[in-house]
C-alpha cells in the first residue's frame, strides 16, 4: 500500500506569479496609480460640477447655446470628414500608385501641413483672403474694381471657411494612415485583381480603397478629434462651436457650471470619435498584419505628359494650401517686423515656451516609462487597462482639460492654504493655479500618449526578458532598468521628447485659460495679437512655431523617401 502526504491545496501558478510581481514593485505600482489618478481627475471633476450644478441656466443653454452650437459642431465635422478623406485618400493613391516627376519630394511634403496648427492657418488665411490681402487686391487689379460692391467674393469666415482651413492642416493625418496600408496591401492584393483584368481605376476602387477603410477611418478619426479641440480657429473665424461654447459660457457668463454641462456633452461626442477610432484600429492592424509579409514595394504606373503634370499638380495644391499660404503670409508679415526678434515680449514668450515645452516633455517622459516598465513587470489585463487609463488624456480636449483642471488644483490649493493657516500661521497662496505648473500639468496630461506611444514602440523592439536576464545576475529591478534598458530605449526616447515638446509648443485651447497673469507662450503671443486685429505683429512668432512644428516631419521624411520603412 504506498503512502501519500495530504498537503493544501496551491493557488494557481499564474495566480502566485501576479501576487508575487505586486508584492515585490508596491511602489511602480502605486506610482502608476498615481498617474492615472491624477489623469482622471480633471474629467471626473468637470462631470461632477455639471452634476452638482443647480440648473438655473440650462433653459437658457438649451434654448440658446446648445442648438446652435451643436449644429455647428456637426456641420464642420462632417466637412471636415468629407474633405480630408478625399484629399488624404487621393494624395496617398497618388504617390503609391504612379510614378511622375517629383513624387518622392511629394511623398514628404504632403505631411508638411502638420507642422501649422489650426489657429495659424485660420489667421493666415484670413489675411490672405482679406479685401486688402493679396488675393482680392490681385483680383481688383485684374479686373479695374474699385469697390467691394462690385464684385462677390466668398467670405472665410464661415463654417465652410473653417472646414477648408482645418481641412487644409490636419488632412495629413488621413494621408499617412491610407499610405501605409496602400504600401503594404498594393502587391499582393492588388496584384490578384490586375491578373483577372482589373484596370487601375477598378483595383483601387473594388480591392484597395475596402481593405484600407478602417485605416481611413482610424485618420479622419484623429482628424475629427483634432477639430473638436480647436479653440483658436473657430473663435477667430467666428464659428460657435461647442468648444467655443464652453469657453463663452465660463469666461463671458460666468457660469462654470453651464461650461461643464456643455463639456459633458462634448465628451460624448469625443467618446463615440475614440470609440469608432479605436474600433477602426483593431481591424486596421488585422489587416496589416496579414499585408505586412510582403516587403517589396507596389508596381507604379508611369505617368507621362499631361496626366504627369496633372498628378503633381494634385499632390502640389494640398502642400500649398496647407503649408505654402501660412508660410508665405507669415513670412511677409515677419519680414518687415525684424527688429521684433529683439523685443522682451517676443524674446520672453519664446524662452517661456521653451522651458514650459521642456519642462512637459521631461514629466511626460518621466510618466510613460513609469507606466511602460509597471506594465514590463506587471504583465496583466488590470495593469494593461491601468495604463490605458493614464493615457486617455489625449483624447480629452484641451478647454475641458482647463476646466477641470483648474477646479481641481483651486481646490487642491485652497485645501493646502488652509492647513498652512491653521497650522503655521501663514498663506501660500496658489501654489498651481497661479504658476506654470498648471499649463505644464495640463499639457503633459494631454500628450502622455504621444510620449507613451514612442517609447512603446522602442520597447516592442527589444527583447521581453533582456531585464530579467540582468536580474538573474543580480541586479534589482530598478538597476537593470537604468543600466540595461534605458541605454537602449535612447532613441525612442528622444523622439518622445521631440514630439511632446513640438505639441506642447503649439498648443493653446488649454493654456489660454490655465495660464496665468503675464505668462505668455510663443502661441498665446500669436493669439493675443490676433484677438485685437494686428495679426502682423504675432507674425515673427508663428514662424517660430511652424520652425519648431517642422523637426519631427523632418524624421518622417526618411523613411516616407523609402517606401519599404514606411
Amino acid at each position: 500500500m504506498s503512502s501519500f502526504t495530504l498537503k493544501a491545496p496551491l493557488p494557481p501558478k499564474s495566480t502566485r506569479a501576479g501576487k508575487t510581481r505586486r508584492q515585490r514593485h508596491p511602489l511602480t505600482l502605486a506610482a502608476t496609480a498615481l498617474v492615472a489618478t491624477v489623469v482622471l481627475l480633471p474629467l471626473c471633476a468637470t462631470i461632477l460640477i455639471a452634476l452638482s450644478g443647480t440648473g438655473a441656466d440650462w433653459p437658457h443653454l438649451a434654448r440658446y447655446v446648445l442648438p446652435q452650437s451643436v449644429a455647428t459642431t456637426l456641420h464642420l465635422l462632417v466637412m471636415v470628414t468629407m474633405a480630408t478623406a478625399v484629399v488624404g485618400v487621393t494624395c496617398a493613391w497618388l504617390v503609391v500608385a504612379y510614378d511622375f516627376p517629383f513624387r518622392r519630394t511629394l511623398s514628404w511634403a504632403l505631411v508638411l501641413p502638420l507642422a501649422v496648427p489650426p489657429y495659424l492657418a485660420a489667421y493666415a488665411y484670413a489675411e490672405f483672403f482679406h479685401y486688402v490681402g493679396p488675393v482680392q487686391s490681385a483680383l481688383r487689379a485684374l479686373f479695374g474694381y474699385t469697390r467691394p460692391n462690385e464684385y462677390w467674393f466668398p467670405e472665410i469666415r464661415t463654417v465652410t471657411g473653417a472646414a477648408i482651413v482645418i481641412s487644409a492642416v490636419t488632412f495629413p493625418y488621413v494621408y499617412l494612415t491610407a499610405r501605409v496600408v496602400f504600401i503594404m496591401q498594393g502587391r499582393n492584393v492588388a496584384d490578384v485583381a490586375r491578373t483577372l483584368g482589373a484596370g487601375p481605376a477598378r483595383v483601387f476602387w473594388r480591392v484597395l480603397l475596402p481593405v484600407a477603410r478602417p485605416a481611413i477611418i482610424a485618420g479622419v478619426a484623429l482628424v475629427l478629434m483634432e477639430t473638436v479641440n480647436d479653440f483658436g480657429a473657430v473663435q477667430h473665424l467666428g464659428v460657435e462651436t461647442l468648444t467655443l461654447a464652453i469657453y463663452s459660457t465660463w469666461l463671458n457668463r460666468g457660469s462654470l457650471e453651464g461650461a461643464a454641462q456643455i463639456a459633458v456633452i462634448m465628451l460624448f461626442l469625443v467618446f463615440m470619435l475614440l470609440t469608432g477610432e479605436q474600433m477602426a484600429r483593431r481591424k486596421q492592424r488585422f489587416h496589416s498584419g496579414r499585408a505586412s509579409q510582403m516587403k517589396a514595394r507596389p508596381p507604379r504606373l508611369r505617368l507621362a505628359g499631361w496626366r504627369a503634370g496633372a498628378a503633381f499638380l494634385a499632390g502640389l495644391l494640398p502642400v500649398l494650401a496647407g503649408f505654402g499660404i501660412p508660410l508665405a503670409v507669415f513670412g511677409r508679415f515677419a519680414l518687415n517686423r525684424l527688429e521684433q526678434f529683439g523685443e522682451p515680449a517676443m524674446t520672453e514668450a519664446l524662452a517661456t515656451s521653451v522651458l514650459t515645452a521642456l519642462a512637459t516633455a521631461i514629466l511626460a517622459i518621466a510618466a510613460a516609462l513609469l507606466l511602460l516598465y509597471t506594465a514590463r513587470l506587471v504583465r496583466t489585463r488590470k495593469m494593461a487597462l491601468l495604463v490605458r487609463i493614464a493615457t486617455i488624456g489625449y483624447a480629452m480636449p484641451g478647454t475641458i482639460l482647463a476646466l477641470g483642471l483648474l477646479v481641481t488644483l483651486a481646490r487642491f490649493d485652497n485645501f493646502i492654504d488652509a492647513l498652512a493657516r491653521e497650522y503655521a500661521g501663514f498663506s501660500t497662496g496658489l501654489l498651481f493655479t497661479g504658476s506654470a505648473t498648471a499649463v505644464v500639468l495640463a499639457c503633459a496630461i494631454r500628450f502622455l500618449a504621444l510620449a507613451e506611444g514612442a517609447i512603446q514602440a522602442g520597447i516592442e523592439k527589444l527583447p521581453p526578458n533582456l531585464d530579467e536576464a540582468a536580474r538573474s545576475l543580480g541586479r534589482t529591478a530598478p538597476a537593470s532598468a537604468a543600466t540595461v534598458l534605458l541605454p537602449l530605449l535612447n532613441p525612442a526616447i528622444l523622439t518622445a521628447g521631440i514630439l511632446v515638446f513640438v505639441d506642447t509648443v503649439k498648443e493653446l485651447s488649454a493654456t489660454i485659460v490655465l495660464r496665468p497673469f503675464g505668462f505668455n507662450t510663443l502661441a498665446t503671443y500669436v493669439y493675443e495679437n490676433a484677438s485685437r486685429g494686428a495679426v502682423e505683429d504675432g507674425a515673427m512668432a508663428a514662424l517660430l512655431i511652424i520652425v519648431v512644428a517642422i523637426v519631427p516631419v523632418i524624421l518622417l521624411s526618411g523613411p516616407l523617401m523609402r517606401d519599404r520603412d514606411a
